[in-house]
């Protein structure tokens, strides 16, 4: 296998998908660390603006989703998809739902400030993923994708802000994420986070 860089930016929610999933399958990256104000050195590899971009030979695959996809593709042990085809379409559909809609909330907050609509599907939101947490250590029951789509950005609401990371949207996921001192969300915060990254 070719060697395997990744592009990315500091605190980047997106990159830090890519950093567990490989981490968890054991695949080495060779990172490229980008400035947040020029990103020539991505437009020049993908055409586009947006990390993480995966380059490998003559690959380049841009978007974590599709990345994540390819890691499990080339590197199927451990998987992070169940073998149980049922289950795996399980998992695709909610990551297809927190990257469609999910997302949306927070985006449109960081862009064009709160609403009281915005801000209680946030908050209901954390009620979905807490009912996923009932009797589980992970959100599908094993650690997988669903777990590396959603970590990164419901951190924040456990973790706080790390020194340095003044994004405004990672401002929003501890502001707009309230959590109850019993939410199982602690306990799995602390439990992915304890994952190996690449």
């Amino acid at each position: 296998m070719d060697l395997i860089r990744v592009y990315r930016i500091p605190f980047s929610t997106n990159v830090e998908r890519v950093a567990l999933a490989a981490g968890h399958k054991g695949v080495p990256i060779e990172w490229v660390d980008v400035d947040a104000d020029d990103r020539s050195p991505v437009e020049a590899v993908s055409g586009q603006r947006l990390v993480p971009i995966l380059v490998t030979g003559d690959e380049v695959v841009a978007d974590s989703p599709a990345i994540l996809e390819w890691l499990e593709a080339r590197f199927p042990d451990p998987p992070l998809l169940p073998r149980d085809p049922a289950r795996r379409a399980e998992v695709r559909v909610f990551a297809d739902w927190f990257n469609r809609v999910w997302k949306r909330a927070p985006n449109e907050i960081a862009d064009h400030g709160a609403t009281d609509s915005l801000s209680a599907e946030m908050r209901a939101h954390v009620e979905i993923f807490e009912a996923l947490l009932q009797d589980r250590d992970y959100l599908f029951g094993d650690f997988g994708l669903a777990d590396v789509t959603a970590f990164p950005f419901l951190k924040y609401a456990v973790l706080g802000l790390p020194p340095d990371d003044d994004e405004l949207f990672h401002r929003v996921l501890v502001e707009y994420q309230p959590l109850r001192g019993d939410s199982p969300l602690h306990a799995w915060v602390l439990r992915v986070d304890a994952h190996p990254r690449s």
